[in-house]
């Protein structure tokens, strides 16, 4: 398989101050991806402008609001078989094209994605990073034992996830009726085609919710958010997770 078979999609919501900073780190990437599209939701900053003047995204306006609604708009829209659904505010290592098509030739998996870093100008997340990536474990294993010991694991936007564009489609890609969790929601169906892997490689991921909210505060709405999630509440969530940008 080629690296050019590799498709970036970015679903974005008023990044205006995130795009410069991702679109110099997407530049970087060696090799390239075949394929780069920005997936707007109704940004009302110059989001937009700022993605179409790259030259290097191609920039999509989904007619649905919500993430899931952009992701699936965007991995419809690419033709590579490999697609990584990559957030606005994280950064992927500049050999992330040749670690996905690494990564997807084991034709048992169905999902993987980077471990993720929180990290802001000044400090590192060490603690809720550590958190994260626990809960990749721990989360199926105590609510979904049975998948766990399937391979099934959950990760999150943040892990920068990528699959093959097959199977994402098989399993009817993202739900559109989930205004949260629709990463997580997806691991549970994508566990039926295959394993999902954490992979041993960093991605950086912007801390702002951590700094806006305080550790304490973040780890509990993440905790709460995940719990209600996990017992099947999964209506409503985002009334327990205010938007930061």
């Amino acid at each position: 398989m080629s690296p050019h078979d590799v498709a970036i999609v970015v679903p974005m919501l008023d990044e205006a101050a995130a795009l410069p900073r991702l679109l110099r780190h997407l530049a970087a990437l060696d090799p390239q991806p075949a394929e780069i599209v920005a997936v707007d939701g109704g940004s009302r900053d110059a989001s937009v402008e700022i993605a179409g003047a790259s030259g290097l995204v191609k920039v999509l306006r989904c007619p649905t609001r919500g993430r899931a609604a952009q992701i699936n708009h965007g991995v419809g829209a690419v033709r590579s078989p490999l697609v990584c659904v990559l957030h606005a505010d994280t950064l992927l290592p500049d050999d992330a094209v040749s670690v996905i098509r690494r990564t997807l030739e084991d034709p048992r998996l169905a999902l993987a994605g980077f471990t993720p870093l929180l990290s802001g100008p000044e400090t590192v997340r060490w603690g809720t990073s550590l958190h994260n990536w626990l809960k990749t474990w721990y989360a199926p294993l105590l609510f979904r034992p049975h998948l766990f010991l399937r391979g099934g694991r959950l990760l999150f936007g943040d892990h920068a996830m990528f699959f093959r564009r097959v199977d994402f489609e098989a399993v009817g890609g993202c739900d559109e009726s989930l205004a949260l969790m629709e990463d997580a929601d997806l691991c549970l169906r994508l566990v039926r085609r295959g394993r999902i892997r954490l992979v041993n490689r960093v991605v950086i991921t912007s801390d702002r919710r951590v700094a806006a909210w305080g550790p304490i505060k973040a780890n509990w709405i993440y905790l709460k958010v995940g719990v209600r999630w996990g017992l099947g509440l999964r209506r409503g969530l985002e009334r327990h997770y205010p938007d930061v940008r």
